[in-house]
């Protein structure tokens, strides 16, 4: 390598190779949901004097800056500007935990607009578990009434709080990428609401919980659909929302699907600390939000790599079985919220497989995997759950293809056909890397073709 350039000189710096940028750049560019990917050896020809094209020039100086830790520019690269604007996940939402704060937080996201042309980027380290914190130390919010503008009657807010049930339903099935630009619309009506109605109290509330559940589903699309920064952007805001509303388990449930996104991210310590702020921020007494965040909690720590195996199994056991116990003690009573729907014992048995799957216990991974996959085949979990229990026997010490094939073909078929989903094509992806040492075998190439024809849908979208 020259160092001949600037970014020759800083590649130095840091002991990067060129091949080792273009995959540092392509993994930021997908964390930005760009749907660009550059070749392994364009940087070569960075460093003789090429310009990159547009975004590469930006994300580069973004990579740079992260990894010696002061500002470098474009320009200090030697290159002109391009057209991408990048901003930190919180922009606009470090606001105070009041109601003045929150609308404030809900608009910033809400009116910003659906085809935002700004690329978020992911909050690490402290950043992603600051806002987690703040929301389990704030202080209670009151008087949500509004005085001016139209009435918001309770039955306006029932049919939203329908139109936002279908809307997860819609999500279970088809995956997260069609339905963003639906949900943020939805979300901006709610928050016009919010703003210009005129609501007592009580009904304040519901607003507040309605744009809060918004926010969530919205956050989990886009996380679904490979969007990540901006996924932490909706969940930012819909905490505070729920803070406002004064609904503990809608605020705990937001900061699980953090950790879910940090553990997907390999940032197990922080999964786990999050899990850990959302189970201290819920001592409530729904069976279902319990067994969501023991969940969430046992999904961290089977990814944490800072634990030793013994304290990971431990603390992987103990809330599996804390989940299942507070899932046979669910009664119609246990004031069980609409959202929690899904946690059922089927869906409980694919997170504990998914567990046991990463803990390198396949034995206990296939029991609950299968449990889960014969209850519900045909949805995007479905297909998640196909893949893990294939995994399960690639990675056993001794390999079984015909099994593992099957299972797989199971979960192309339905990623092919119904379900829109960029976070189950990764792991699909994941697992075809696996079967690599096994390409003599002639279903496993049949497999890996089948895989690399099948394409993202085209509705992904910017970040």
């Amino acid at each position: 390598m020259t160092a001949a350039s600037p970014l020759g000189e800083l590649l130095a710096v840091l002991g990067l190779r060129t091949d080792q940028l273009a995959r540092r750049l392509n993994d930021m560019a997908e964390a930005l949901g760009r749907p660009e990917r550059v070749h392994t050896k364009t940087p070569y020809k960075w460093l003789r004097g090429e310009v990159p094209r547009s975004p590469w020039r930006s994300l580069t100086a973004l990579l740079l800056e992260q990894e010696l830790g002061r500002p470098i520019s474009v320009a200090d690269l030697g290159w002109p500007p391009d057209d991408l604007e990048c901003a930190p996940a919180t922009t606009g939402l470090q606001t105070a935990w009041t109601a003045v704060g929150t609308l404030r937080a809900v608009r910033a996201v809400a009116d910003a607009g659906y085809m935002d042309r700004r690329s978020f980027l992911l909050l690490l380290g402290a950043s992603l578990t600051s806002p987690a914190h703040e929301w389990l130390v704030a202080h209670p919010t009151s008087q949500l009434a509004r005085a001016g503008g139209t009435a918001v009657p309770v039955h306006v807010v029932d049919d939203l709080d329908a139109i936002t049930a279908r809307l997860r339903h819609m999500d279970d099935q088809l995956g997260g990428g069609p339905l963003l630009r639906l949900i943020h619309e939805h979300l901006r009506y709610v928050t016009t609401l919010l703003s210009q109605g005129r609501y007592d109290d009580t009904t304040g509330r519901r607003l507040h919980a309605t744009a809060a559940e918004l926010l969530r589903l919205a956050g989990f699309t886009a996380f679904d659909s490979g969007q990540h920064g901006l996924a932490q952007r909706y969940w930012v805001a819909g905490l505070h929302a729920a803070h406002t509303a004064g609904d503990r388990a809608l605020g705990a449930n937001i900061i699980g699907f953090m950790s879910c996104q940090a553990k997907d991210l390999d940032g197990g310590r922080e999964a786990v600390l999050l899990a850990q702020t959302a189970r201290t921020g819920y001592p409530g007494a729904s069976g279902r939000v319990t067994a969501i965040l023991e969940l969430r909690a046992a999904e961290a720590h089977a990814n944490d790599q800072t634990a030793t195996t013994t304290r990971r199994a431990t603390d992987i056991n103990r809330a599996i079985d804390t989940a299942f116990e507070a899932l046979q003690a669910t009664n119609p009573t246990s004031g069980d919220p609409s959202w929690s729907y899904w946690m059922t014992t089927t869906h409980a048995h694919g997170q504990a497989g998914y567990c046991y799957l990463r803990s390198g216990d396949h034995q206990r991974a296939r029991h609950h995997l299968r449990r889960a996959v014969q209850d519900d085949p045909a949805s995007r979990e479905g297909a998640l759950r196909q893949i893990f229990l294939a995994t399960t026997y690639i990675q056993q010490r001794q390999p079984e293809l015909e099994p593992a094939l099957s299972y797989a073909h199971q979960a192309l078929d339905t990623l092919a056909d119904q379900v829109d989903s960029a976070r189950c094509r990764n792991h699909l992806s994941r697992f075809a890397e696996q079967l690599a040492p096994y390409q003599r075998n002639n279903n496993v190439r049949t497999f890996l073709s089948q895989v690399k024809e099948t394409k993202a849908p085209n509705s992904r979208q910017h970040a």
